[in-house]
């Protein structure tokens, strides 16, 4: 039975990547069509990333306080590793200072 669900997972892979391949044969010319395609790899990152952040830790409100650190310090320009960083260091910091005031 499970070589059958890996059977159709694979089906469902191939299929989703084969058709645009065969339906969209030449270059697309429209400029809005283009540029929709292009944000979409993004909205589809964000919609499935953010959902995630906010269940990942034990309270949504030190996940908050994550985001907000990751924001500020990307918003300045720092790198990938210093945004996860700082983000996880204040989760962490909010998690036990939440802990301190609720208990």
């Amino acid at each position: 039975m499970i070589y059958l669900y890996i059977l159709a997972m694979a089906g469902v892979t191939y299929l989703i990547r084969m058709i645009p391949l065969t339906v969209f044969q030449k270059k697309i010319k429209k400029r809005w069509i283009r540029s929709f395609l292009y944000y979409v790899p993004y909205a589809c990152l964000t919609a499935m990333t953010v959902p995630a952040v906010f269940y990942a830790t034990g309270n949504p409100l030190s996940a908050a306080f994550g985001v907000a650190a990751a924001v500020i310090l990307a918003c300045r320009g720092k790198s990938l590793v210093t945004v996860a960083a700082g983000a996880c260091i204040t989760v962490f910091l909010a998690e036990q200072l939440l802990m301190h005031i609720l208990l």
